[in-house]
């Protein structure tokens, strides 16, 4: 089968004369570390400080009646990717490096650098609704091999109380808003186009899907719950 990628839903398939001739291997971030050498002490102290980005580099080349300005816009953007080794899964991706177009006219090849972020994402199934009527907790199971921080979006009234595997992490004050959004990778709540920090106190950082089976129940009147992003690989 032909190599493809996905670039923001739209197939390298689509566009005329483009051909992704390789692509990158599946490959685990790199995990950046801090290390500390004391002296006195023998060897060294060593903490681990998260995933690094990294490069995935793919050829691409030339063919039959190709629109080399479609090529260029094409690559120009950033937003979501999927390669076709990996078809069920998407990465969040920004092409940093300059691509040499005038030795893709010139020899129909050329290589591009794509910068994606270290976690991985279902590109089948990774957002969920539950419509609530009188429970006070779900099930929502993380099937990717590492913690998540999903995005949920909470529709209801009053003040609610929200917990995770029975530890409470928000306190939500829906004022006169309908629905909540809380991303709890980006630390940030809102509606819309509208910050709402000051409605959701409560730690960000805590909230996080193990892998597996998590229980997410509240206190307080929630009509919906929208969880994405709750599956992550590495």
């Amino acid at each position: 089968m032909r190599n493809y990628i996905i670039l923001n839903g739209i197939s390298s398939q689509t566009i005329s004369g483009l051909l992704i001739q390789s692509l990158s291997p599946i490959s685990k971030p790199r995990i950046r570390m801090q290390i500390e050498e004391i002296d006195g002490r023998d060897g060294d102290i060593i903490t681990p400080l998260g995933y690094g980005a990294y490069d995935k580099e793919i050829s691409i080349g030339l063919y039959g009646n190709f629109d080399i300005d479609e090529v260029i816009k094409y690559f120009d953007s950033k937003g979501t990717i999927i390669f076709s080794n990996e078809p069920d899964k998407y990465y969040n991706y920004e092409i940093i490096e300059q691509i040499d177009f005038e030795r893709l006219i010139r020899f129909r090849t050329a290589n591009v650098k794509i910068h994606v972020q270290p976690f991985k994402y279902s590109a089948e199934d990774n957002q969920k609704v539950f419509n609530i009527t009188s429970e006070n907790s779900l099930e929502i199971r993380n099937t990717g091999n590492i913690y998540s921080r999903p995005v949920l979006t909470i529709t209801g009234t009053g003040t609610i109380d929200l917990y995770l595997n029975d530890i409470q992490l928000f306190a939500i004050n829906m004022g006169s808003y309908t629905s909540i959004t809380i991303d709890t990778n980006n630390m940030n709540a809102y509606n819309g186009t509208t910050l709402l920090n000051r409605n959701v106190a409560g730690s960000y950082d805590n909230f996080k899907l193990n892998v597996g089976k998590n229980i997410i129940s509240w206190s307080g009147s929630i009509t919906q719950i929208e969880i994405d992003n709750y599956s992550r690989w590495i």
